[in-house]
């Protein structure tokens, strides 16, 4: 019998999702009769203790005698259990240097982690929370387009109860003719896109977005073919730019000097070209007033994102003139919205769509019914040391990077 722990979440600022719901739960015992589910009490998850304990879930503070643990952001390093396997997006495999102390506990306490950032089959991820960063990021874009121009006011997103009140206030959208420019293709840029048509924002080719006047909102998307180009002239190649992007040059200009509202949404390698610096912002070149910064890569490559921002206080200002943080709608300051946890927003449905591929891809490989190969390529520690597949975190670890 495998034995499976719904943990509760104890990162601050508090996330409220959940990698199962309730009904899933139900599902998977219904489905897997060597499958036994105990949920971790928790006064903030946006499904209930009820709700859980209404579909037959065991409730139950003690997670020591279970097998595997489940939760969603990093978890307290008081709180890790010694010698599980823990399955979380645990912000480490890119050296990200406040999480350095995590994974040592992590190691010290012999815990397998799996990480669900890297659980992929064909390349390609099997769950994430794209989608929802995206609905929500481009929410709130246009909900701080609103605040900014006085036009119109929406609910916060985290006030919605669900994705259906969250596009039922999107009736009010009054947009003018604001020019909005999203870059990025996958899943992310893909929820942005769904808000935008909701709204009634017109989409127009990239060669229109800077050839043309419009006299209504309008919007393009950019993937990095567009946004960049090789240094030594040569035509665009994708794998060339992953594998060397610091080969590339931005050519993002073109739509930065037609762009009102930004939405980055794409992946940025530190090693890529900048697209929107200090100098685009304070010359006036790029008459940029807003980003929503659903990427939020702090200070590179959009140098307005000073620093990440929160759901119960989602905007703030840059002066172009200083750099310097301001007042969020202040007389001639970048507005910018840079929550780093946007699915949160909408939990509930986050969490379902998540629970979902969870289901789908991950139980059956974690409950032996087949093995492709995923958990061990998502798995950054076991027995007490880093896999192989993530050996190169050991300077990281020592600190030396």
């Amino acid at each position: 019998m495998l034995k499976l722990g719904i943990i509760k979440e104890t990162k601050n600022p508090p996330d409220r999702r959940v990698p199962l719901t309730p009904a899933q739960c139900r599902s998977l015992l219904e489905s897997y009769p060597g499958l036994d589910i105990a949920v971790q009490p928790s006064p903030i998850r946006c499904f209930s203790d009820d709700e859980y304990a209404a579909e037959g879930i065991r409730l139950d503070e003690d997670m020591t005698d279970r097998d595997v643990l489940m939760g969603v952001k990093e978890v307290k390093l008081e709180a890790l259990v010694p010698d599980k396997t823990c399955f979380f997006f645990s912000h480490t495999a890119k050296e990200q240097p406040y999480n350095r102390g995590l994974l040592r506990e992590i190691i010290r306490k012999r815990i397998r982690l799996v990480d669900y950032e890297y659980l992929t089959l064909d390349g390609v991820r099997v769950v994430a929370f794209g989608r929802w960063a995206g609905l929500v990021g481009a929410y709130n874009g246009l909900r701080g387009w609103g605040l900014k121009t006085g036009k119109y006011e929406l609910k916060p997103a985290n006030e919605c109860f669900d994705l259906a009140e969250l596009l039922s206030e999107l009736e009010k959208v009054d947009a003018g003719t604001v020019r909005i420019t999203v870059t990025g293709g996958g899943r992310v840029a893909g929820g942005a896109l769904e808000i935008l048509d909701a709204a009634g924002i017109l989409p127009v080719s990239h060669e229109q977005f800077v050839s043309e006047a419009f006299d209504e909102a309008v919007y393009t998307r950019l993937d990095p073919w567009h946004y960049t180009k090789r240094a030594d002239g040569l035509d665009f190649d994708f794998d060339h730019f992953v594998a060397n992007p610091e080969s590339y040059v931005s050519a993002f200009d073109a739509y930065g000097e037609k762009t009102d509202l930004f939405i980055p949404c794409h992946f940025w390698d530190p090693r890529s070209p900048l697209m929107v610096t200090a100098e685009h912002l304070q010359t006036g070149r790029f008459p940029i007033r807003m980003v929503a910064d659903i990427s939020c890569d702090i200070g590179e490559p959009v140098a307005s994102t000073l620093r990440s921002s929160t759901i119960a206080d989602p905007f703030y200002g840059y002066d172009p003139v200083t750099g310097e943080e301001t007042g969020a709608f202040e007389e001639g300051a970048v507005t910018v919205m840079a929550v780093d946890n946007l699915p949160g927003e909408l939990p509930r449905d986050a969490a379902a769509d998540f629970g979902s591929a969870l289901v789908e891809h991950v139980l059956p490989e974690l409950l032996g019914e087949h093995d492709s190969g995923m958990l061990d390529r998502a798995s950054i520690t076991a027995d007490g040391q880093l896999t192989s597949h993530y050996a190169y975190l050991n300077d990281y670890l020592e600190g030396k990077t």
